[in-house]
């Protein structure tokens, strides 16, 4: 597991094949609880090709020096991922009104 916030990543190896591709990840809090946002890919075994861009949260909390993830949440399409940023944005607003 890691021990830095900059080390964790959702990239994962199966029989040699990276079967989950980090393509980007912003951390959003740093410290004993650390939430990071993903973009990354699926392998399609059928198809031999990454499948659609995904998204996840993940928070992680850091025990005994090492991070260990907690909770997640994917976003499994673009298209949900619109709708979140549409209601975060529509709530932010009328914050600032």
């Amino acid at each position: 597991m890691a021990t830095d916030v900059d080390e964790l990543t959702v990239d994962y190896t199966e029989d040699g094949q990276l079967v989950s591709k980090q393509l980007d990840k912003i951390i959003l809090t740093k410290g004993a609880w650390s939430t990071i946002l993903y973009r990354y890919q699926d392998w399609d075994r059928k198809k031999e090709d990454y499948g659609p861009e995904k998204y996840s949260i993940r928070r992680y909390q850091k025990r005994n020096g090492e991070y260990q993830q907690k909770s997640k949440f994917n976003i499994s399409s673009r298209a949900q991922a619109e709708k979140i940023v549409d209601a975060l944005q529509s709530w932010i607003s009328k914050d600032d009104e």
